[in-house]
């Protein structure tokens, strides 16, 4: 028997049992009822505890049990099925990873894991492929330039990873999966938690293997499949000595192993070898009953290790100390103190690898009945060439008790990468190349409008952006050219400016058994010098997906349509858009053990997210599925 036919067999048969399963209803035992959802607290928006609810501005929580049901796909293509947000692959999850927060480059989003940056301090990229999304509690998503909360990168916003639980007293509790899929991939995933008399922990660990398909589809590449190892491991400890005073311990260890293609077939085998390391010890005491203290030491180390391209790694280490003060009720004020150390190894001696920055920051958060306000201001002080400072203020209003309009104006800023600033010079007959350590960072203005309806069974949320970003930076420009008018130096520098606009709509309605979502993305991401559109940004991108439960069964289904793209600043080689369906399938044998399927491009799509060279594009997943068993404690 085929194994691709059978598993989209299986898959087939899984969404449509639940169809089946209605006629005997009666005869059978009922799901549990429905227990209600305690509200979403997130910390990133305004960096103290909150109700999602409260939060200000355009904020994201992606929970457990979506990432808990995320089959075969990676972290990136989880991010994608939420608004403003779209991505690409050169050639499956294993490979370089791009995503792009309401329009910004993938370099000008901050990715956080546990609140420790992870943005390469080579590149300022993130090694999305070293992330699985099995280990992870939850993801917030801030949209909209943060720098005044964060600093450096988060011109789009701030995309933060949390993977630790801590808390008050609660039973052990503890799952594992395991699942096969097409493409030969398998994956599996334990983990426990728990606390009591004090202490609280917390570990997780996953192995992935895949046969994985081709990446690229030009001629003049090997034909063989690329494949990966995925391993994780995540952890968490903590004691909470005395009320109102936790010390904690995190780490988090990503390792994958990925065969690429080679553009020459004398470099096969060709692989890329990532591990992405984030340890952290925090201390959080409550001095007053007005006064609480965060301490905080954490260091990432990332590598990769490449074939084509020999090793490159860093090291980041953060100290930071947050006083969150109480000024009155419903009033709090946050002071912050930070240092961040980069530093650079591997193959390459770049002209200097080492980087210090310090930061102070002031985060203001009012609410006044039915007025919010949130304030911020922080002052980047960044060796090499001095001071960045940014703000941000937002404004929200009740209009009743289900609907509410905002407004919210803020800035960010990039600082130049270690690439751009200290890669060594290269000379030869045919490319010469400077790195340039004059740049200047790259800045953005963000004005936004939202109105939002919320009540038990519906949401509704209107979001109106605006993002100018200049002295943007071009890794190779041409610095001179010789007397034929070909280029003789490339450089980077900074070149122009580029406008965002955008427009979504958000809307979630429960109707008993049956909840449906939907957004539509419509944005003018555009070089304001050439008034080209910005490379791989589609200008409309809808969403819908919905799923309903029968007895022990939920069924879902998923439809992603992606406009037309181009992959290049002059708007020469066009991508096409592209529509996805996805169906899903749960059952639930007992309130501990259930089955999943995933069937991902169920109408086998051929698309293609990112050009290797035109017209050669890197390849998607045609049509696969995922089958996994998951049991929870």
């Amino acid at each position: 028997m085929n194994p691709k036919l059978s598993l989209h067999a299986l898959a087939a048969a899984a969404c449509a049992l639940p169809l089946a399963a209605t006629a005997q209803t009666s005869q059978t035992a009922q799901a549990p009822a429905a227990v209600s959802q305690l509200q979403n607290i997130v910390v990133t928006p305004a960096r103290i505890e909150q109700p999602e609810q409260s939060a200000l501005g355009d904020v994201t929580v992606i929970d457990s049990q979506e990432l808990q049901q995320a089959g075969q796909s990676s972290l990136a293509e989880v991010l994608a099925r939420h608004h403003s947000i779209e991505t690409y692959n050169s050639g499956g999850p294993q490979t370089i990873t791009g995503v792009f927060l309401r329009g910004a480059n993938p370099n000008q989003t901050l990715v956080l894991v546990d609140g420790l940056r992870i943005n390469q301090a080579a590149s300022g990229g993130v090694n999305w492929n070293a992330i699985d999304p099995s280990t992870i509690e939850r993801i917030e998503i801030v949209r909209g330039a943060a720098s005044s909360l964060y600093g450096s990168d988060a011109i789009g916003g701030v995309i933060n990873i949390i993977t630790k639980k801590s808390g008050e007293d609660r039973p052990l509790s503890a799952f594992g999966n395991i699942g096969l899929g097409s493409y030969n991939t398998f994956k599996s995933s334990v983990g426990l938690s728990g606390a009591s008399d004090g202490w609280d922990y917390g570990i997780s660990a996953s192995l992935a293997d895949s046969g994985g398909f081709n990446s690229i589809s030009s001629p003049d590449t090997s034909k063989d499949k690329d494949g990966y190892t995925q391993r994780t491991l995540s952890a968490s400890l903590g004691y909470r000595w005395r009320p109102g005073h936790h010390i904690g311990l995190t780490t988090y260890d990503g390792y994958t192993h990925a065969d690429t293609d080679a553009y020459l077939a004398s470099l096969d085998p060709a692989y890329a070898v990532t591990r992405q390391q984030i340890h952290a010890i925090t201390s959080t005491d409550d001095i007053t009953d007005y006064w609480q203290s965060v301490l905080r030491f954490g260091f990432t180390k990332e590598s990769v290790d490449s074939s084509d391209s020999g090793s490159i790694g860093s090291l980041q280490r953060n100290y930071s100390w947050q006083n969150n003060l109480k000024l009155a009720p419903g009033q709090n004020v946050s002071v912050i103190l930070e240092r961040r150390e980069e530093r650079i190894s591997g193959d390459t001696a770049y002209d200097s690898d080492a980087r210090n920055t310090n930061s102070a920051g002031l985060v203001y958060r009012g609410d006044f009945g039915a007025h919010h306000v949130q304030a911020s201001v922080r002052n980047d002080n960044i060796s090499g060439y001095g001071n960045e400072t940014t703000g941000g203020l937002a404004y929200d209003y009740d209009i009743d008790n289900a609907w509410r309009v905002g407004v919210a104006g803020n800035t960010g800023f990039k600082a130049p990468s270690f690439n751009d600033l200290y890669y060594p010079a290269l000379y030869s007959p045919y490319y010469n190349y400077e790195s340039n350590p004059d740049l200047k960072p790259e800045k953005s203005r963000n004005i936004e409008a939202s109105l939002r309806y919320q009540t038990e069974t519906t949401k509704l949320g209107l979001v109106v952006y605006q993002n100018k970003i200049r002295d943007l930076i071009d890794g190779n420009a041409c610095k001179t050219y010789d007397a034929f008018g070909f280029c003789a130096l490339n450089s980077p520098a900074n070149v122009n400016a580029a406008t965002i606009r955008g427009i979504t709509l958000t809307g979630e309605q429960r109707f008993g058994a049956t909840t449906v979502r939907a957004s539509a993305d419509f944005s003018n991401p555009k070089d304001d010098e050439t008034g080209n559109q910005l490379s791989r940004r589609a200008r409309q991108v809808y969403r819908l997906n919905a799923d309903h439960r029968i007895a022990h069964w939920i069924l879902g289904a998923e439809y992603m349509f992606v406009g037309r793209r181009y992959d290049d600043a002059a708007n020469q080689n066009s991508l096409g858009g592209y529509g996805l369906v996805n169906l899903t399938a749960n059952y639930d044998f007992t309130k501990n053990v259930s089955v999943q399927v995933r069937w991902n491009n169920v109408l086998n799509k051929d698309y293609t997210t990112a050009l290797y060279f035109a017209p050669y594009g890197y390849n998607t997943p045609g049509s696969n599925v995922f089958v996994n068993l998951a049991w929870r404690m």
